[in-house]
Order: structure tokens, then C-alpha cells, then sequence
């Protein structure tokens, strides 16, 4: 695989995004108020990921990696060059439970439905009442080295 490039999408390219979805995760579906960033390289979009600003805050959602690259880290490069979007609001997530660790890798950490906005706590209850596992889960950055070098 060549060297994979992470940035936010242009708009005019999310019906690619779309299509891309449609044949991994039907669910998932990029709308224009979203913000997307994407890893690809020079052939195609390998992985993506959507942000949804709710009132000051942001909702990662969507995260897909082609079957085909899964397993060698792209989620957790994706995650990594997003750092700068997440950081500038409050960031949460609804992981489906066997993703949690990879979410905490990124420094999400599980929470409990009550400690969501009560806008995300509707959300997930909706979700949950669907049958999706999912795991309410916030972003928080790390703290400072406490090193006296």
C-alpha cells in the first residue's frame, strides 16, 4: 500500500463518501453539515470518518475503513490526524462495543448515558432501543507531561 494522506474532504467528493457507505456500511450517509475527513492514497478513499456539530459540541460518527485495510492501524492514523478537529469542542462518540478500545487508544474514555449532553443522551437511547451496542464514550486530552527536564 502507498503512503495514505488524511485531510477533510471537499464537498463536491461526498457522493464518492456516499457511495463508499452504500456498499460497506449502509447505514452511514455524509450530509452537507458535516465535517469529513478521509485517509486515502493516490488510487482511492480508504478510510473515513464524519463529525456532526450538535450545539458546541462534536459527534464522531461513521468511522469506516475498507475490509480490506482493516487491521493495520489506518483507524488509529485516521484518529490520530483528526486530533486537531477534535479538540476544539467537546467530542464524543458512540462506539459499538468491540471498537472501545481502539477509541481509547485516541484518549475517548467510556462514560456513563447520563454524562452526555442530554441532546446525545436522547440520541443514544434511540439507538440502544434499535439493538445497536453502543458505549457513550468523550474525548479527553491528555494531560501535560508532568517531566521537570
Amino acid at each position: 500500500m502507498n503512503k495514505l494522506s488524511f485531510h477533510i474532504l471537499e464537498p463536491l467528493r461526498f457522493p464518492l463518501i456516499n457511495r463508499i457507505y452504500k456498499q460497506f456500511y449502509p447505514a452511514g450517509k455524509a450530509k452537507k453539515d458535516e465535517v469529513i475527513w478521509v485517509g486515502e492514497d493516490e488510487k482511492q478513499i480508504i478510510s473515513c470518518v464524519r463529525f456532526k456539530t450538535i450545539e458546541d459540541t462534536h459527534l464522531l460518527t461513521g468511522m469506516l475503513v475498507i475490509p480490506e485495510y482493516r487491521g493495520i492501524g489506518i483507524s488509529e492514523q485516521l484518529l490520530s490526524a483528526t486530533l486537531t478537529h477534535i479538540e476544539t469542542k467537546p467530542c464524543y462518540c458512540f462506539a459499538f462495543s468491540h471498537l472501545v478500545p481502539l477509541y481509547q487508544k485516541a484518549q475517548f474514555e467510556v462514560i456513563e448515558t447520563h454524562e452526555l449532553p442530554h441532546f446525545l443522551a436522547s440520541r443514544i437511547a434511540r439507538y440502544s432501543a434499535s439493538g445497536k451496542d453502543l458505549v457513550p464514550m468523550r474525548y479527553q486530552k491528555p494531560a501535560l507531561s508532568q517531566n521537570n527536564c
